[in-house]
């Protein structure tokens, strides 16, 4: 976590940053990042503790470098994608292009932190654009990503109108893919729910697309964390 010292292969000492930029929502069960990159910057070295879900809302092309010295690894993120990722050893993230790229990274502390050890999740998975998850749900869901720990769609709502969203009775956490600066709304868009029918409201004028993530380990953790379900 931010403050930890690391050491690199060579035996450079290393302080560790937080692994996103402003923390929108923390609770006992998630911790909700805002990460932004502006063109070509750079998120220096920092260390994951817990599962994460990662929520784009501008995408961009990445390089992962990884402290250990093992081979760089390129990303590509799209807007509207998801990705559910393992904990994985030091690294640090660069935008490799000029426009701004931004996510919402969601931790999940079941899967880590509350745990003596993070759960093994695997290589988790990976929206792929252009290609639906699933089909759409009768509330206006679009599967984005369908992972036995975790479910993401998108749902768009109209200007000045609302959509019954029927959840199911699980945790969920809300984000819109057009956000607010969290300089100017402390939880930039994120809501998180506990669960069941939803009314979610658009008091603007122009079409509003949420994600929505359904925490579905939560449905039976014992046995996600005794391997019964991957």
């Amino acid at each position: 976590m931010k403050g930890d010292i690391v050491y690199s292969p060579e035996g450079e000492k290393i302080e560790l940053v937080d692994i996103g930029i402003t923390v929108l929502v923390d609770n006992p069960v998630v911790r909700v990042w805002d990460v932004t990159l502006e063109g070509h910057a750079q998120h220096p070295w920092h260390l994951h503790h817990n599962p994460y879900v990662v929520l784009s809302l501008q995408g961009s092309d990445g390089r992962m470098d990884w402290l250990d010295g093992s081979p760089e690894r390129f990303i590509s993120e799209y807007r509207g994608g998801a990705v559910y990722r393992p904990t994985s050893p030091v690294h640090r993230l660069t935008n490799l292009r000029d426009n701004t790229y931004q996510n919402r990274l969601v931790e999940l502390k079941d899967l880590g932190e509350l745990l003596p050890e993070p759960l093994d999740i695997g290589e988790g998975a990976r929206s792929v654009e252009g290609e639906a998850a699933g089909p759409d749900l009768t509330d206006g869901r679009r599967p984005v990503l369908d992972h036995p720990h975790v479910k993401v769609w998108t749902v768009d709502v109209q200007g000045n109108q609302s959509v019954d969203l029927q959840l199911a009775e699980l945790p969920h956490v809300l984000a819109l893919v057009d956000a607010p600066d969290p300089a100017q709304e402390s939880t930039g868009g994120v809501v998180y729910h506990d669960g069941g029918q939803l009314d979610l409201a658009n008091s603007s004028a122009d079409v509003q697309t949420w994600f929505v993530v359904e925490l579905t380990y939560l449905a039976d953790l014992d046995a996600v964390l005794n391997g019964d379900r991957a």
